[in-house]
Parts: C-alpha cells; sequence; structure tokens
C-alpha cells in the first residue's frame, strides 16, 4: 500500500494510452482509472486547440477522450482554478479531477481558503512545472531565434536546459538560458517562480529522476495525500498501471534539479525585483507603469484571488467611471487586497491590453510581505493578515502605524533592515 512521501516510478499497462502518453503515461492512465471507477464526475485537463500555441481547458467524463489530453504544452498559459471556480461551481456538488502545476495547485488553495472552491470534492494531480512560454512571444521565438516557420512546428519540450521544437524536416533546441537573455524563453513570473514540484497536490508527478531503464518510459511520482495514495493503488489494484521504488540516485538528480530551479528563481527575481527600484523610486516606477491602464478589468477577471461580487475597484466613490488616466487609487486598492496572496500566476500580465509588469509588481510586494509576516500563498489553508473570509466581510484592518510599515517594507524593501 502507497502512503505519503512515497516516491515512485509509474507507467501504463494501457495499449491506447501509451500511443499517445509522453514519459509512461501515467497521468492519463490514473485520471482514466478515476472516470471508469466513479472517482470523480469529471476530469478539468489542457488540450491542444488549433495548433500547440492554443491550450483549451477540456471538461472529460468519458475516459475514451482523454488519450488527446496526455502530453504537455508548455505555449499553454491558462490558469485552471479560476476556471474552476467560475465554470464548475467551485466542485460544490461534483467530484472533479485536476492536472495543475505550480500556481494551479496555490490557485485551488487560496481560493478554498475563501470558500470559493469545495477542495473535498477536488484531486489535483501536479507535474513538475520549468515554467511556460507566451504563446504570441512563442511564435515570434520560433521564427526568429530558430529560422523556422512557427505553423510548421508540432512539437514542444523542455529537457536538459534547452527549448525543443520539432517541425516537418527536423528538430531544433536552444538552451532556455540563450533564449532569455535576448528577451524569449519562458514568462518572466515562471522565472521568478520557486513552486516547482506542486506537493500541494494529490500526486506530484513528472520526469524530473526518472533514470535507468525507465528514462524517457516512466513518470517519478510523489505521494502528496492519502487521497493521491488511495488513487494511486487503486489503479494498480485494476491493472491500469504499474510501479516500482524510485532508483535512490534518481531521488538525488531529482533534488538536484529542484535545487538548481530555485537558484535560477533567485537570480531572476534579484534581477526583476531590482529593476523597479526601492522606496519612492519604485512607487514613482509603479505609478509611471500603471498610467497606461485603461481599467478593462481583464487583470481582476483572470486573477485566481480576485471573486467578490462587488469590487471595491467598481466602487464610483472610491474609482469614478470613465476617468482616463486611471486613478492610482484603483492600484492601490487591487494591491493591498491581493498582494499578501498573489500566486505568481503571471494571468494579470498576460492579458494586460497596457502591457503594465503587474505580475512582477504584485509579486514584488507579496515577497516583502512574506518576509514580513511570514505568510507563504497557496501552500496550506491559512489566511493572511489582510485576507477577506467572505465577500463584504474584512477580517482586519490595518491601522496608520500599520499602514506606514506596509510602505516602509514593500516599497523600501532596505528601510527595515
Amino acid at each position: 500500500m502507497s502512503k505519503k512521501g512515497d516516491m515512485l516510478y509509474a507507467w501504463t499497462n494501457d495499449a491506447e494510452i501509451q500511443k499517445k502518453a509522453e514519459l509512461g503515461g501515467a497521468v492519463t492512465a490514473l485520471w482514466k482509472h478515476a472516470l471508469d471507477n466513479k472517482i470523480v464526475d469529471a476530469v478539468f485537463v489542457v488540450t491542444k486547440g488549433y495548433d500547440l500555441y492554443d491550450a483549451v481547458p477540456v471538461v472529460i467524463t468519458d475516459s475514451k477522450d482523454l488519450a488527446k489530453t496526455a502530453g504537455s504544452l508548455h505555449c499553454g498559459t491558462l490558469l485552471m482554478a479560476k476556471l474552476v471556480k467560475k465554470y464548475l461551481d467551485g466542485a460544490k456538488d461534483k467530484k472533479i479531477g485536476v492536472t495543475v502545476k505550480g500556481c494551479d495547485a496555490m490557485g485551488f488553495y487560496e481560493l478554498a481558503k475563501r470558500k470559493q472552491i469545495n477542495l473535498d470534492n477536488v484531486i489535483m494531480i501536479g507535474v513538475n512545472c520549468g515554467g511556460s512560454v507566451s504563446p504570441v512571444l512563442a511564435r515570434k521565438m520560433i521564427k526568429e531565434k530558430y529560422d523556422v516557420d512557427p505553423d510548421k512546428v508540432h512539437k514542444e519540450e523542455i529537457d536538459k536546459g534547452q527549448f525543443i521544437i520539432e517541425y516537418e524536416g527536423g528538430h531544433k533546441g536552444i538552451s532556455v538560458d540563450e533564449l532569455e537573455e535576448a528577451g524569449f524563453g519562458r514568462r518572466p513570473n515562471c522565472r521568478r517562480c520557486k513552486m516547482k514540484i506542486p506537493r500541494q497536490a494529490d500526486l506530484a508527478c513528472g520526469n524530473w529522476g526518472v533514470i535507468g531503464p525507465k528514462a524517457g518510459k516512466a513518470t517519478f511520482v510523489e505521494v502528496c495525500s492519502e487521497k493521491g495514495a488511495a488513487l494511486l493503488d487503486g489503479a494498480v489494484k485494476k491493472g491500469i498501471l504499474a510501479t516500482e521504488a524510485a532508483n535512490p540516485k534518481g531521488l538525488e538528480i531529482r533534488g538536484k534539479v529542484e535545487g538548481a530551479m530555485f537558484k535560477l528563481a533567485d537570480k531572476w527575481r534579484k534581477h526583476d525585483f531590482e529593476g523597479l527600484g526601492d522606496g519612492k523610486d519604485r512607487l514613482k516606477k509603479i505609478m509611471n507603469e500603471t498610467s497606461r491602464c485603461i481599467k478593462c478589468y481583464q487583470c481582476i477577471d483572470v486573477c485566481p484571488i480576485c471573486y467578490c461580487v462587488d469590487c471595491t475597484t467598481k466602487n464610483p466613490a472610491m474609482v469614478p467611471p470613465g476617468e482616463l488616466p486611471v486613478n492610482f487609487m484603483f492600484h492601490l486598492i487591487r494591491y493591498s487586497h491581493i498582494a499578501d496572496s498573489c500566486v505568481n500566476c503571471g494571468q494579470c500580465e498576460e492579458v494586460c491590453a497596457a502591457e503594465i509588469p503587474n505580475a512582477l509588481i504584485m509579486h514584488a510586494q507579496q515577497v516583502e510581505l512574506e518576509k514580513m509576516f511570514g505568510h507563504t500563498p497557496g501552500v496550506n489553508m491559512e489566511l493572511p493578515l489582510m485576507a477577506y473570509v467572505e465577500e463584504k466581510e474584512e477580517r482586519a484592518r490595518l491601522n496608520n502605524t500599520g499602514s506606514d510599515m506596509i510602505y516602509q517594507n514593500v516599497f523600501n524593501p532596505v528601510a527595515k533592515k
């Protein structure tokens, strides 16, 4: 019997899944088992739409449709948590299985602790994530750096530090470091991310640490909950999945890969946050960047933390409608409401018509607040200091002294030394 903390190699015995899946097809096999045995009512995953730059969320209720969702899409930048809340009623009355990357899992926890998602009805299979690539930038990158027509590319992957494409007539790989130095590669928020293995999920899966005869043919699975252990054991018992203990050397390699990703994230955090400046310089930069805002509300619509029906930023007494340039109060309200819980998913920056670095601004503040109060968003059910437990019900208000302290630490990190 599996238990929390077990490290395994897993692969499917299903011939159909084997044909289409990557790395042993364990994740697809687990979802097939869950659907066929009524463990979940539906599986919510991402599949390729028109092309590999078009990631489409799909709800699967028939396990025969799962094979088409196998594999990864690094040019897919969706966030699953907000979609479950918005379109699947927060899993209130249905059991939903979801494949998640790190920021997805964090989003689920943040919405669950605000009573917007019922985690009891959600099974999460997490996948290791080194980062995703903006679809628009990916097409430009492939054309300019690879000298390949992006429409002819039929597969992409990130492996051994390279972004690799396969296309009609061959394949090419360029190091991610080289791409990022040229302004391409992973999204900025992904570069700063430290949630590479989503252990908040019930199972954490990936290819890091799979070595020896099983390399490329099996999935590394870390059991993270009793729910995950039960799903894994059930699939093995039914014969759709096979497992063996992970190679000890593979465990060491997996740890080194994760550690290297942490160091790289620290490098990018230093680079990006220092670029914002300190104190009044940071505040001026934020005010300048946000002055382009047209108040389209897309950042709020996609944010996994924003859920209020009566949004304060739409209160005409606080933020007059139709006013351009937008009053900076609009952004201050949003930052004070969200910054301590930002999961650095990058959605707000992805959709911004004015190309405001929203994710950078929010993430920089979140990191400073984490240093102040010790709260890390999206890893457990603990509420942050300034959280809203329910709509229109504020958990705590900071007094003037508290607000001054926030200013000194968020806009002037050096001041607290």
